[in-house]
C-alpha cells in the first residue's frame, strides 16, 4: 500500500485513453463545437482538476502493477475489461458516420461509454491498488467528465422515445445497488489507507513487511514491524486457538513499534499459513499443541539470529498464554520475559463464571431455566459446543464496560488481505466444521490445566487482565499468578476491559506493558523494583 514507483499499468492505461482521443481531435463529430460552447464551467474546472490527478497519480504508485494472483487480481481483470470496450467504443465511433449520436452511442448498453468506460476502469483501478487517492481523484474526474457528456448527451435525445419504464426501473435499481458497493469499497479503501498513514514505519532502520518463512516443515506467515530492528523483539503468540490477529493488532502496537520490535505469527492450521499449506495438510493433522511448542522454538531462533539478540520476550494471548506458558518453563534461556494477557488457566472457571452468572440473573429476577439447562448440558458433555452456547447465555451477566469494533477494525485494516478474509469466513460459517479443522487444539485446552506445567518459572512474569474478563476470569489468572515464583513479577488490570484489553482500551494496555518490560534488569533479566 502506497509503494512509490512506476505503474506499467497505468502507463498502459493512460497510451490506451489518449492514443484514441488525440485521433478524435480530427475527427470530431459534426456541431460538436456548438455543444462544447455551452459546456458547465463549473463542470470543466473539475473536468481539469480530475484528468491531472488522475494522469499523475495512476504513474507514480507501483500498487497498480500486477501481483500474485489472488481474488483481489479481479478488480484488475474487470478494470482492464472496461478499457478493453473502451477501445471497441472508439472503433465503433471512427467506423461511423462520425455526428454526434454516433459519439454518443451506447456500448453494451453503456450510456456515453466514451466518458463512462475510463472513468470507470480507472476508479477499479483504484480499488485494486487500495489507493484512496486515486479513487477520489476519479470521482473528481467522473463529476466533471461524465457530467458534461451527459448534458450533451441529453440535449441530442430530447425528443426520442421514452424507454419502457420497467426497464428503466431495473436499470436504475441495478445502478444504485452497483454504486452503493463500489462506495462502500472506496470508504473501506479510504480508512485503510488512513489506517495505514496513521501508523506507518518508517523503515530506514526499522522492519515492516508479511514474510513466509519455514517452520516445521511449513511456510508460515510473520508480520514484523518495528521502527529500530535493534530494539527488544517482542514475539505474540495469537489465542483462539486459531484466532490469528496479525492484521488487527497495528491498533495496539503502534504504540508500541517505537521501543520494540513485534513478530505476528499465524500459528500452524489458521490464517494465512493454513491457506499456503492447506494443498498438503488440508486436515490439520499436523496441528498439535507439541507442534506449536517445536514451531514456536524455531521462531524463536529465526528472531534471534535475524535480529542479533540472544533473547525475546514472549508475549501470549488467551490460549496464547498456554503455549507461552509451557514456552517460557521449558526454554528459559531463550526468553527475556513472559507476559500473559487474558491469561488461561483451566476451563474449570466456566463453573464459577456460571455461578456468578445465576447469582446476578437472581438478583435481577430472570427467568434462569435456560441458564440453568445449558449449564446442565454443558456438564453432561464437556464439547466445546456446548461450552459456547453456555457461554452465550451467561455473557448476558458479564459484559464489559469497554467493548472495541473488532470486525470494523478488521475491515478497515491496511494489513488485511484475501486470506486473512477467508479466515475469517471459516470461523464466522460452521462451528462444528471450523472446530473440526484444529480438533486436537481444542481437545488440548479442554483437558489441560496450565498449573500441571510448573510453577517455578525462571524469567519475569506478568499479567496483564481487562478486569471485566469473564472468558478468562481474574479471580483464576490471579490465583494462578500467586502460585508462581518467579525472580520478579507483577499483576495489572486494565480497568473496564473484557478479555481483548489491547483492543478495548490500546493505549492505557500497552503503557502497562511498556512499564512492565522497562523494568526488568537486563542483567539480572528481573522486573526492577
Amino acid at each position: 500500500m502506497f509503494h512509490f514507483g512506476f505503474s506499467y499499468t497505468g502507463f498502459v492505461y493512460l497510451m490506451m485513453l489518449f492514443i484514441p482521443n488525440i485521433i478524435w481531435a480530427k475527427h470530431k463529430p459534426t456541431d460538436y463545437e456548438q455543444y462544447a460552447q455551452k459546456e458547465n464551467k463549473i463542470l470543466q474546472l473539475l473536468e481539469r482538476i480530475g484528468e491531472a490527478l488522475v494522469c499523475c497519480l495512476a504513474l507514480i504508485f507501483s500498487d497498480f502493477n500486477i501481483r500474485p494472483l489472488s481474488l483481489w487480481s479481479g478488480w484488475l481483470f474487470i478494470s482492464f475489461a472496461l478499457m478493453l470496450l473502451y477501445e471497441i467504443y472508439w472503433i465503433q465511433y471512427f467506423r461511423s458516420e462520425k455526428n454526434m449520436s454516433d459519439f454518443y452511442r451506447s456500448i453494451c448498453k453503456i450510456p456515453v461509454a466514451g466518458a463512462t468506460l475510463p472513468v470507470c476502469a480507472f476508479f477499479l483501478l483504484g480499488i485494486y491498488g487500495c489507493n484512496a487517492f486515486l479513487l477520489i481523484s476519479t470521482v473528481i474526474l467522473g463529476i466533471g467528465h461524465i457530467g458534461i457528456h451527459w448534458n450533451h448527451y441529453k440535449s441530442i435525445s430530447e425528443g426520442t422515445k421514452k424507454k419502457n419504464i420497467f426497464l428503466r426501473i431495473i436499470k436504475g435499481t441495478a445502478a444504485v445497488i452497483i454504486s452503493v458497493l463500489l462506495c462502500a469499497a472506496a470508504v473501506i479503501i479510504g480508512c485503510r489507507n488512513f489506517n495505514y498513514i496513521t501508523s506507518y514505519i518508517h523503515c530506514d532502520r526499522g522492519v515492516n513487511e508479511g514474510v513466509y518463512i519455514p517452520l516445521g516443515g511449513q511456510k508460515q506467515y510473520l508480520l514484523i514491524q518495528g521502527a529500530d530492528t535493534t530494539n527488544p523483539v517482542i514475539i505474540w503468540l495469537h489465542g483462539g486457538p486459531s484466532s490469528p490477529d496479525a492484521f488487527v493488532n497495528y491498533t495496539f502496537q503502534k504504540y508500541l513499534v517505537d521501543d520494540y520490535t513485534i513478530i505476528n505469527w499465524d500459528q500452524r492450521g489458521c490464517g494465512r499459513t493454513y491457506f499456503r499449506n492447506a494443498d498438503t495438510d488440508t486436515a490439520n493433522k499436523t496441528a498439535s499443541f507439541e507442534q506449536a511448542q517445536a514451531d514456536l522454538n524455531e521462531l524463536v531462533h529465526y528472531a534471534c539470529e535475524r535480529f542479533h539478540t540472544e533473547k525475546v520476550i514472549i508475549v501470549g494471548h488467551s490460549y496464547g498464554t498456554m503455549l507461552g506458558s509451557r514456552y517460557v518453563l521449558a526454554h528459559p534461556e531463550k526468553v527475556l520475559a513472559y507476559i500473559g494477557v487474558g491469561q488461561m488457566v483451566t476451563l474449570e472457571s466456566e463453573l464459577y463464571c456460571y455461578e456468578d452468572a445465576l447469582e446476578k440473573a437472581a438478583a435481577l429476577g430472570d427467568d434462569t431455566q435456560t441458564l440453568e439447562a445449558a449449564y446442565q448440558s454443558y456438564i453432561a458433555d464437556k464439547s466445546l459446543a456446548n461450552m459456547m452456547n453456555l457461554r452465550k447465555y451467561t455473557h448476558k451477566y458479564h459484559v464489559a464496560e469497554k467493548s472495541a469494533n473488532t470486525i470494523g477494525t478488521g475491515i478497515t485494516s491496511p494489513y488485511m488481505g484475501i486470506d486473512d478474509a477467508r479466515w475469517f469466513l471459516k470461523q464466522a460459517g460452521d462451528f462444528d466444521e471450523y472446530t473440526a479443522l484444529n480438533k486436537q487444539l481444542f481437545d488440548y485446552i479442554g483437558k489441560t490445566d496450565v498449573r500441571d506445567y510448573g510453577l517455578d518459572c525462571q524469567v519475569p512474569v506478568g499479567f496483564i487482565m481487562g478486569s471485566d474478563d469473564w472468558t478468562t476470569p481474574v479471580k483464576y489468572a490471579e490465583a494462578y499468578y500467586n502460585m508462581i515464583s518467579a525472580p520478579q513479577k507483577q499483576f495489572a488490570l486494565v480497568e473496564g476491559c473484557g478479555h481483548m484489553p489491547q483492543y478495548d482500551s490500546p493505549e492505557e494496555f500497552c503503557d502497562i506493558l511498556k512499564d512492565m518490560l522497562s523494568s526488568i534488569d537486563q542483567s539480572t533479566h528481573a522486573f526492577v523494583n
